[in-house]
């Protein structure tokens, strides 16, 4: 798994260790490769998705022999679990891909246990990289303009972006890949994040705990997560990490 799969499956487990035998969702768990790594880790762990058309998520998720058992495919929307089946839900690079952000955050309110918790992480519209597709600022441009082709085909033939196999040349990747940002991204800005967020839960922003784990992932780093210890580093590092890469957000559902 990537980095950024470990540090939520680390979340995952660091909980579970303070709440032996919390149930934990993972929304959004395409192929699965989470969901394997925490029931190998001992967690009591379920995964859920729409695997939408286009993606060979499902396919493996089925391969693996996890999807209909410990991962479920939703359809309409509708999380399969009863009211208040989990004690923490996790979602990474998810919440850009849905179009109903508010039906989404009110459907994991109603399978998390009061006092439960979700963590999220994906990017906000102020973003500088269409992490995607690797093209800065290609999510900024409005949607079907000749400006954003352009542009994005100009970096592709400069050498930027992801996935360059996929294509023939840089006009036709240019083509497909903002076709696939507008089918399957949904790029809000922080106060709509934040206001539907604030609709079912208590939120905050813990960029600089992934920070810190993402540091200590390779040795030499290690000794750098120290100076996040100075004042004020944190939050300036925070400020740019959301610019560079996603929010990391922890909510909390109230207990009553």
């Amino acid at each position: 798994m990537d980095v950024t799969n470990r540090f939520v499956l680390d979340f995952a487990c660091r909980y579970a260790a303070a709440r032996p035998g919390a149930a934990i969702l993972d929304f959004g768990c395409g192929a699965g490769r989470l969901v394997h790594a925490g029931i190998e880790a001992g967690l009591a762990i379920r995964g859920a998705d729409v695997y939408y058309a286009g993606a060979s998520d499902r396919a493996e998720a089925q391969a693996a022999g996890l999807l209909g058992t410990a991962i479920v495919e939703m359809c309409g929307g509708r999380l399969p679990f009863a009211d208040a089946s989990f004690d923490l839900v996790v979602s990474n690079q998810v919440m850009e891909h849905v179009a109903d952000l508010d039906g989404t955050l009110r459907e994991i309110d109603r399978v998390l246990k009061p006092g439960g918790l979700l963590l999220s992480l994906f990017p906000a519209r102020d973003v500088w990289r269409e992490g995607h597709i690797g093209i800065p600022f290609a999510h900024r441009f409005p949607r079907g303009s000749r400006l954003r082709f352009g542009y994005t085909w100009a970096l592709r033939a400069l050498g930027l972006g992801t996935w360059k196999q996929q294509a023939p040349n840089s006009c036709q990747w240019a083509r497909d890949k903002l076709a696939w940002i507008d089918a399957h991204t949904h790029y809000r800005s922080r106060t709509e994040i934040f206001s539907a967020f604030g609709r079912y839960f208590h939120s905050e922003l813990r960029e600089a705990e992934y920070i810190r784990y993402r540091l200590a992932d390779v040795p030499w780093r290690a000794p750098l997560a120290r100076l996040l210890d100075l004042p004020g580093a944190g939050a300036a590092t925070s400020a740019i990490f959301r610019k560079l890469a996603f929010l990391v957000i922890v909510s909390r559902k109230d207990a009553s």
